[in-house]
This record gives C-alpha cells, sequence and structure tokens, in this order.
C-alpha cells in the first residue's frame, strides 16, 4: 500500500483546523446578545424629560398608577391622539434613580389587554452627583412608646382641660340659679296681708284696702274650711273660734273699733305666721278654676261689722 505524501498530510491538518475555527465562531455568533437600541431620551436624577409624538401601535395607552412610592421612575402621558389604527402620545416622565429604563414597563393599555406589538422605549437617567457618594441608612420606624409619649400627653391635658371647663360652666351655672332663686322669692298671702294689717293696727285702713283686707282673708278662709255656702255671721263665728285664724280676725276687731293710737305692741309676724307659706293667690276668691265655672260664692262678711256668735251658732 503506498504510503501518503508530505503535502497531502498538511492540507488535510489545516482542513481540519479551519473547520474547528468555523464551528468555534458559529458558537460564539450564536450565544451574543442583541444589541439594545439607543435611548430615546435622556435626563438627569430628579429633572423631567418629554418625548412628544410618539406614535405606538394598539388601543390607545396610560400610566400605571405608581403603587411603590419607593419606584425609580414616574410616567405620565400628558397627551394622545389617534393616529390611524394607533396612538400618538405626549409622555412626561422623571428618575429617581440614575440608570437605563424602558417607558414601556410604566405604561398599559386602557381596555386591559396584553401590550403585544408595543415596542421598546428606552431613556436613560444620568446622575448628578460624581461616582462614590455615601448612601444614608434607610430609616426604621420603631413602635412609639405606650406610657409617657407625646400623644398620650397631649390626650391627658385636653381631657383634663375639658373637666376642668365642665366644672367651672356647671358651677357657674349653679351659682346663677342660687342666686336667681335667692333674689326673686315668691310672695306669700303673708306678704299681701302684712301692709294692710299694720295700717290697721295705726288705724289707718280706708274703705278701699279695708275692702281688700276681707277679700284676702275671709275668701282663704272660706275656700280652706268650706264655708262658701254659709252665711256671714256664721262664717265669722268659726273664724273667730279656729286655732290659726282667730288670733288675727278678733285683733283686726279690736283695732278697728278702737281710736287711733290706742293699740298696744302686737307680734305681727306672728300674727301672720299662719300664712307665711301660703301662695299670695289663694286669697283671691276669683280664681280661675274655682267656683265651678263661673259660680260666685257669698259676699265675704265684713270683719267688725257682725255681732259676736252665739254658742249655738257656733256650735251649729
Amino acid at each position: 500500500m503506498p504510503r501518503p505524501s508530505a503535502s497531502l498530510c498538511l492540507r488535510t491538518t489545516l482542513g481540519l483546523i479551519a473547520a474547528c475555527w468555523a464551528i468555534a465562531a458559529g458558537f460564539a455568533v450564536g450565544d451574543e446578545k442583541p444589541a439594545t437600541p439607543p435611548p430615546r431620551s435622556t435626563s438627569t436624577v430628579g429633572m423631567p424629560a418629554r418625548i412628544e409624538q410618539l406614535v405606538l401601535p394598539g388601543t390607545e395607552l396610560e400610566a400605571k398608577p405608581i403603587e411603590d412610592r419607593r419606584a425609580p421612575m414616574v410616567v405620565r402621558v400628558v397627551e394622545s391622539y389617534p393616529h390611524g389604527s394607533s396612538f400618538r402620545y405626549d409622555i412626561v416622565y422623571y428618575g429617581l434613580e440614575p440608570g437605563r429604563y424602558d417607558l414601556k414597563d410604566y405604561l398599559r393599555r386602557k381596555d386591559g389587554s396584553p401590550m403585544t406589538g408595543v415596542p421598546l422605549i428606552p431613556v436613560s437617567v444620568q446622575p448628578v452627583l460624581p461616582p462614590g457618594q455615601v448612601e444614608p441608612h434607610q430609616l426604621i420606624l420603631g413602635p412609639a412608646p405606650t406610657l409617657g409619649g407625646y400623644r398620650l400627653l397631649i390626650v391627658a391635658g385636653g381631657l383634663l382641660w375639658f373637666a376642668v371647663l365642665a366644672g367651672l360652666a356647671l358651677a357657674g351655672r349653679r351659682r346663677r340659679r342660687i342666686a336667681a332663686e335667692g333674689g326673686v322669692r315668691r310672695l306669700t298671702l303673708a306678704d299681701r296681708l302684712r301692709p294692710l294689717v299694720e295700717s290697721a293696727m295705726a288705724a289707718r285702713l280706708d274703705a278701699g284696702r279695708r275692702a281688700e283686707l276681707e277679700r284676702l282673708l275671709v275668701g282663704y278662709w272660706q275656700r280652706r274650711l268650706g264655708l262658701e255656702e254659709q252665711p256671714p255671721a256664721r262664717v265669722m263665728a268659726v273664724l273667730r273660734e279656729h286655732p290659726d285664724a282667730g288670733p288675727l280676725f278678733r285683733k283686726l276687731e279690736d283695732w278697728l273699733h278702737r281710736p287711733a293710737g290706742s293699740a298696744g305692741p302686737v307680734d305681727v309676724a306672728a300674727l301672720l305666721a299662719p300664712y307665711r307659706d301660703i301662695p299670695a293667690d289663694d286669697g283671691d276668691e276669683d280664681r280661675e278654676g274655682e267656683g265651678g265655672g263661673g259660680d260666685r260664692s257669698p259676699p265675704s262678711p265684713a270683719i267688725g261689722s257682725s255681732r259676736p256668735a252665739s254658742r249655738s251658732e257656733v256650735s251649729a
């Protein structure tokens, strides 16, 4: 069998080397990533930038709501215009951290359909500060103390202030009520009888005031003792002997028949003691609601004008 020549061996070796290089180059090309498109817009951290008249296919788009306040990018759709079967947009964005972003990730369709066919919208946010800056640590909020805190102190102070204010208001109202009750005393029958009795004691009682005294005094005892239907002589006999009405009636008859200035010292307060707690209008004969709807009782007897009743009249 003839031996291969040296030139044939060399050609074979070179062919194998070329094939290996071709295979290695093919794998290298297959592993390469597609080139990133250049950014449509560039801005710096915190500064807004605007992309105008950007045509995107499909139904209308809108910005996604911000759910995470720490998101590095904020996007707003300022205006949108129909553009055939697509839409034309004016978009404003600003980045909070440096880097490259795709605004497509921050948009969505209004009708909820998928973002099929929407191309990349790359933007770049450049840093303002030089690299190597030390960032502050994240603030960790711990639970506030339950006792001794500022909020608890404010609440306690407010409650105490309202309690003091309510106490002062109630105390002031009580003082005003007590002052009103003490300053406006209810008029009693004794108050109405006192000036008339003092005038009778001094023999200065004219006919009109004497008639008022009879109306108040006799009218009160007639109603209290049920003597409205009794004759005047019977009424006066009963009142002279009554333990409460008798002292004042006997004194009045005595004063009305004495000369002026001859009456001795008399304790008027003791004579008026039975009338001290009686309302002033109880002496009026024509009080509303009494007398059977307009019926009038017989005329009151005149004090000092009737003769003393016999024992048979009193017992009757």
